[in-house]
């Protein structure tokens, strides 16, 4: 089954929905608020080093990422920063439940026939040509890294061994590293070999390794490129649905306090139970979880339907923790948690759309109509932290506001990723438009932007958006696997793709002083406290007033 899709996934700043709970930062282990990088190029490849040693991989990353911006080019932060993100997805993968029931237990012949599956498709689908070298080379450095993973190494090397991996890793790094490979069967017989001296050496298993190969070789691509585990392939899907089963809220790893409640969802298990934003889950049926990642203690708290979850929770200030039970259901995430008239003298309505989901054009119609029928005559469209969402929700709500014309196009290697889409509704929405941006609005939330922008539909406020302008599709493979593959590259009504660029708003705003998101009401909006709103609202009146 293929899937044409848009969702922004990095590896800092994704937020990813669980069967449990919706997951900030991707569950590194460590904190996010990494200190400033040393004035000293030695100092700041040292630091970074030593969070890689600590094992703290979202401080690595984060270091690594600001400290190449400030020394561009450097080869040793480069490869940090490479460590440390496949160092992360490693650990990633081993925490997660479903890739070691479905993966890790696979046979031989059913892991080779995947990675051979996977193979297949990234050499006839991916966006561009990819030889076998790179993708064998990238399965390669998987393997070496994650024999020197503690995890991994409980998972798959028995115990008297262990003090091996380096004999292994030796021969990985000189008589496979960069080996050239021209063909599939090239490739099979270089991971049958490392397999054979995984056994001999180490006496592994033959699975773990060619698993290294399939998830390694995916590192050769893009950043939104990656094989899904089963796990990860549902949570997938329940972002495309806005439907998951769980408690309803959405949460980020503090190492030292707990999982932070960043927004709590009206109608869930957890608004019911009194769960506020801002507070700490401490423990879950009674472990204690204040220094779990985030992807540990999400999986705590997955759980079938109707089954009950015990967390206790900690207000801010260090108050006694309360102790409560809260039964699991399905829980839906709306597209469009706010809609409202913001000033009643102008009849400027706003609306925040969070995703591009399949209800997204439904719940937007609906939104739509319900301010018309309270007056509205203006909108202002919020797509602050958006971080996109299905190609075809972006061009259907699209078309609400543009009558005629291109809308977005796409261009990819294969004849079918290569589409134009138009403009075809006989009636739109003509009101006054502004529309909200800020650095985490991606892709889908880009799309909008930049035909608003050719178009000359609205005026854009905020800050420049995030610059991911490409398409992944969700190829499904055995296992109840999954691969996302970027298959093109999308372009504005104008021809511009903007890839590590952005769209540039016609008012550009500095940052805020708080950023905005990290504590939210699912269903207030703060206009006084809002200066970005302020200023969307400005512009709109003098657009109103000149009309």
């Amino acid at each position: 089954m293929r899937l044409r899709w848009l969702l922004r996934l990095t590896t800092v700043t994704a937020t990813i929905f669980l069967a449990a709970a919706l997951v900030l930062q991707s569950g590194y282990a460590g904190s996010s608020k990494s200190a400033q990088v040393p004035a000293n190029l030695p100092q700041a490849i040292n630091s970074g080093v030593d969070l890689e040693v600590s094992k703290k991989w979202i401080d690595a990353i984060t270091h690594y990422e600001k400290a190449i911006k400030l020394y561009p080019d450097n080869k040793d932060l480069e490869l940090g920063l490479r460590r440390s993100k496949i160092q992360f997805s490693i650990e990633r993968r081993y925490t997660d439940n479903t890739f070691h029931k479905s993966l890790l237990s696979m046979p031989r012949q059913d892991a080779i026939s995947l990675y051979g599956d996977v193979l297949s498709l990234v050499q006839s689908h991916y966006v561009e040509s990819l030889s076998p070298t790179s993708f064998v080379a990238h399965g390669t450095e998987s393997l070496y890294l994650s024999l020197a993973n503690s995890r991994f190494q409980q998972a798959n090397v028995p115990a008297q061994n262990r003090g091996k991996v380096d004999m292994l890793r030796d021969i990985l790094h000189h008589e496979f590293w960069n080996k050239p490979v021209t063909s599939r069967d090239e490739a099979y017989r270089v991971v049958n070999r490392v397999c054979q001296l995984g056994a001999e050496h180490l006496g592994m298993q033959p699975t773990p390794i060619i698993l290294e190969y399939v998830f390694g070789g995916c590192n050769a691509l893009d950043d939104y490129s990656s094989f899904l585990t089963p796990g990860r392939y549902a949570d997938l899907y329940a972002n495309i649905e806005g439907q998951f089963v769980g408690l309803g809220v959405e949460i980020k790893a503090e190492p030292g306090q707990g999982l932070l409640l960043v927004n709590v969802l009206p109608d869930s298990p957890a608004s019911e139970g009194g769960l506020l934003a801002g507070e700490h889950i401490v423990a879950i049926d009674g472990t204690d979880v204040r220094d779990l990642t985030t992807d540990a203690a999400a999986g705590m708290l997955q759980g079938v339907e109707g089954t009950r979850v015990v967390v206790e929770v900690a207000r801010a200030g260090g108050s006694q923790a309360r102790r409560m039970s809260l039964t699991r259901r399905a829980v839906t995430v709306k597209s469009i948690p706010i809609a409202k008239i913001i000033d009643r003298d102008h009849g400027v309505g706003y609306i925040q759309m969070n995703s591009f989901q399949k209800s997204t054009v439904q719940e937007l119609d609906a939104a739509l109509q319900d301010l018309k029928q309270q007056g509205m005559r203006a909108l202002v469209w919020d797509l602050r932290g958006n971080p996109g969402g299905l190609l075809t929700a972006a061009v259907e709500v699209l078309d609400r506001f543009i009558h005629d014309g291109v809308l977005v196009s796409t261009r990819g290697r294969n004849p079918d990723q290569t589409q134009t889409y138009s403009a075809h509704r006989q009636r739109t929405w003509n009101v006054p438009l502004a529309l909200l941006i800020d650095g985490d609005s991606a892709s889908a939330s880009e799309i909008v932007a930049g035909a608003v922008k050719d178009h000359r539909r609205g005026v854009i406020v905020g800050r420049k958006s995030y610059g991911k302008w490409s398409v992944q599709e969700i190829q499904r493979v055995r296992g109840n696997c999954a691969l996302r593959l970027t298959t093109a590259k999308f372009y504005s009504p104008k021809g511009h793709t903007l890839g590590k660029i952005g769209v540039k708003p016609d008012v550009e705003l500095p940052e805020p002083e708080k950023p905005r998101g990290y504590l939210r009401s699912a269903t207030e909006v703060d206009l006084a406290a809002d200066r970005d709103l302020q200023r969307a609202l400005e512009e709109l009146q003098k657009r109103m007033a000149s009309r």
